[in-house]
């Protein structure tokens, strides 16, 4: 809940610290107040437009990960944190969407905050939380590049195909504390792209990594998955960037299909600042 980790934020206009007074986070300079959204989330993206995923996309998204496609990506993610923090450690999720990965780590006992521009994605995650009593894990709709967040004052932060603000990143964490970075691997979703695409090429290595900050170590996670419905194929499609730029033509290719079988391949970056 939004209440256990009041002692990382910051409030977005002034920058003072925050309490929550009934459904609304106060702050400490007493003029700014943030009503707590009906599912528990709080919106404190003053100046941004509203973006992020629809509420289609975290639909689509939330059933397609439920359903345990991802869970030995999660399961990866999760020994890594534990591997090199504590439980009780606190973690920002940076750029959650629908807090698949968010709640796990708040299950496994850590304080987490999940942040993104989208308000429907922070309000599933939410819901989620609660409906699982997960007192440590909250949310807040905010961009990754200004997180509302106290300097210095997080022990790691998670980034599961999200942007890399590194400099932000590096603004919060602890000196000593961790980033665990996980994208795509060169084999990834290789399956996907041979049912649309002539050729195929690997998975360029993403341009965003982190340059001032100490690489530990890379771990590659690899598995096969098979979806099944055109529903769930075309919800993993949605989670790619070749949604917005393959032809139609191609895209129909995928649209014939009943069932996908794909690699998945990801690379799990663990920094230190």
């Amino acid at each position: 809940m939004l209440s256990a980790l009041t002692n990382i934020l910051t409030c977005p206009v002034c920058k003072n610290g925050v309490t929550v007074e009934g459904g609304t986070l106060c702050c400490l300079g007493g003029k700014h107040r943030f009503d707590l959204a009906r599912e528990g989330y709080v919106n404190l993206a003053v100046g941004h437009a509203p973006g992020g995923d629809s509420k289609q996309a975290i639909a689509a998204r939330t059933s397609f990960l439920q359903k345990g496609y991802y869970a030995p990506a999660a399961s990866a993610l999760e020994k890594a944190v534990r591997d090199y923090l504590p439980a009780g450690a606190t973690l920002i999720d940076a750029g959650c969407g629908q807090g698949y990965y968010t709640n796990r780590l708040a299950a496994q006992g850590y304080g987490t905050l999940g942040v993104d521009l989208s308000k429907f994605g922070c309000a599933r995650a939410a819901k989620d939380a609660s409906m699982q009593s997960l007192d440590k894990a909250a949310y807040a709709v905010a961009s990754v590049y200004t997180m509302p967040v106290k300097d210095t004052s997080v022990d790691g932060v998670v980034n599961v195909f999200a942007p890399c603000a590194e400099q932000e990143y590096g603004r919060v964490l602890k000196d000593g504390g961790y980033l665990f970075l996980l994208g795509a691997g060169p084999q990834h979703l290789m399956g996907l792209k041979r049912a649309m695409y002539e050729t195929l090429y690997e998975n360029a290595e993403r341009a965003d990594l982190p340059t001032d900050m100490t690489l530990l170590e890379t771990r590659r996670v690899q598995f096969e998955i098979t979806v099944e419905g055109q529903s769930d194929i075309e919800a993993l499609f949605s989670m790619t960037p070749y949604y917005w730029r393959t032809s139609e033509a191609d895209k129909q290719k995928l649209a014939q299909l009943d069932t996908l079988t794909t690699e998945v391949d990801m690379l799990l970056y663990i920094y230190r600042k």
